[in-house]
């Protein structure tokens, strides 16, 4: 069978599907989908934990730790599901590529078992991707419009990050990063858009792009299959995005912060503690979130939701009603009047936008950005000399050993303690500590009342939020 041919199991529910690194959030909520379709589903995983191995379980999904070749389906026609963190070498997937099995992407099995003849809105861009198609997923539901979703967070308004209902509209997160280890192409490419969104284009992902320029590439390749009859919104602030939307045969709604003719314009902007307030199109919204880039995260997703038909005063009250979404500025405690946030941050542009957020809902307090190099671009050294003025933007700065730092070569790795002595010459206090249980030490010696903890990792950081609270209160008491 040609692997690029359309699955035979289209509809066909005695055919079995395995998915080879079940317990990704992605993965497993698309099994779960496939399963209540009514087709078999089973799963392998090296790392099988709560809360995914109790959801799959909860789902009726077989799930087998560790990769093995007598994991696979007996039926040589099942469907094999190829995981975006499995590489060659894997017990598995030799043992597919031997019995010449019929195998697919994530990406690829979305596009062929629920998108197709959908409405697909998909949200793209270096930061802002998941607030962006959580807000646009809310207000799709609240105007009975009942989207299925996947987002790469969880909105606190639905509680999960993955649903399928039946439904004309898909509202997808769209990742530039590649799709499998035999696709190098971007996830988005799969995902059939009818509307894209771009919110701005930066390098990043150094670890699959050589350059800016390639990114680039790849966002073009996906305005080359937007239809005639769809839409680009994109952020006519950024001369990437502009760059990249001028490509698309599709109609362009441009949207800028600032006065510019021809687009979409966001004015009369106020921030406050706990809230933001802006007038785009003539209307007034509020948004129980802080920071200017969380506006322009609201106006791409205001402007997805108009040409669906929406009427806007009902999308500013819908908008009234966004809780927000977990890992995103999330405030986790608060012990002796020190608040310890949590946020999803790793990028030096974000890094600064989300210090920049946090000083807008604490601005009587000091706010310490604590810090982790653990995406696979901020493990390496090419953020070395911009790292340090985005975090100097926080008035103290912890900074953390690099994640797996094994992994890169030495000479292709971040220096954290440069980075911190950059930051000390700017005037800013800075400390390297190299583990969760030194930074917790340093926080015990050195924060004071009303200070705030911004935790800035795209990991789980051995759990310092909890530990930090933990000993926070043990100190108190």
């Amino acid at each position: 069978m040609n692997n690029s041919q359309v699955p035979l199991g289209l509809h066909d529910f005695s055919i079995p599907f395995h998915f080879i690194g079940i317990c990704g959030t992605a993965m497993g909520a698309v099994a779960a989908m496939l399963k209540r379709q009514g087709y078999k589903v089973t799963g392998s995983d090296e790392q099988i934990y709560p809360p995914m191995s109790t959801f799959l379980e909860n789902e009726g999904i077989s799930v087998q730790k560790g990769y093995r070749p007598e994991n696979l389906p007996g039926d040589p026609s099942s469907i094999i599901i190829v995981g975006n963190t499995i590489k060659r070498g894997n017990p598995e997937i030799e043992a597919v590529l031997n019995q010449k099995r019929f195998y697919i992407s994530l990406p690829e099995a979305l596009k062929t078992y629920f998108l197709r003849g959908k409405r697909n809105v998909v949200i793209t861009g270096t930061h802002g991707k998941t607030t962006t198609t959580s807000i646009t997923a809310w207000l799709l539901e609240s105007a009975q419009l009942h989207p299925s979703f996947l987002i790469g967070g969880i909105p606190e308004n639905f509680g999960l990050g993955c649903r399928h209902v039946q439904s004309d509209f898909w509202i997808l997160e769209g990742d530039e990063y590649d799709t499998a280890f035999f696709d190098k192409r971007s996830k988005f490419i799969h995902y059939l858009p009818e509307i894209v969104v771009i919110n701005n284009i930066e390098f990043d992902h150094a670890d699959i792009y050589e350059n800016l320029d390639a990114i680039k590439l790849s966002f073009r390749r996906l305005m080359n299959i937007i239809p005639q009859n769809g839409l680009v919104i994109y952020n006519a602030d950024d001369t990437h995005a502009c760059e990249v939307a001028s490509t698309a045969l599709a109609k362009k709604i441009g949207v800028s912060m600032r006065k510019n003719s021809g687009v979409q314009n966001i004015s009369d902007i106020q921030l406050h503690p706990q809230y933001s307030a802006f007038t785009y199109l003539n209307q007034r919204f509020t948004l129980p979130m802080a920071g200017e880039i969380n506006i322009r995260n609201a106006a791409m997703a205001i402007t997805v939701a108009q040409h669906l038909g929406i009427p806007l005063h009902q999308i500013a009250i819908a908008l009234r009603e966004f809780k927000g979404v977990r890992r995103r500025q999330q405030h986790r405690g608060e012990v002796n009047g020190i608040h310890v946030i949590d946020d999803f941050g790793h990028h030096p542009t974000a890094i600064r936008e989300t210090i920049r957020a946090i000083r807008q809902q604490y601005p009587r307090s000091r706010i310490w950005a604590i810090f982790e190099p653990r995406s696979n671009t901020t493990r390496r050294a090419v953020f070395q000399n911009i790292l340090p003025d985005a975090l100097a933007t926080a008035d103290a700065v912890i900074v953390a050993q690099v994640a797996a730092l094994q992994q890169i070569p030495e000479n292709e790795r971040l220096n954290p303690e440069r980075v911190v002595k950059d930051i000390q010459a700017k005037g800013v206090p800075a400390y390297y500590e190299p583990h969760v249980d030194a930074i917790i030490q340093r926080v015990l010696s050195t924060a004071q009342v009303n200070d705030v903890l911004l935790i800035l990792s795209n990991g789980g950081f051995d759990q310092i939020h909890d530990k930090l609270l933990h000993a926070l209160a043990e100190k108190k008491s």
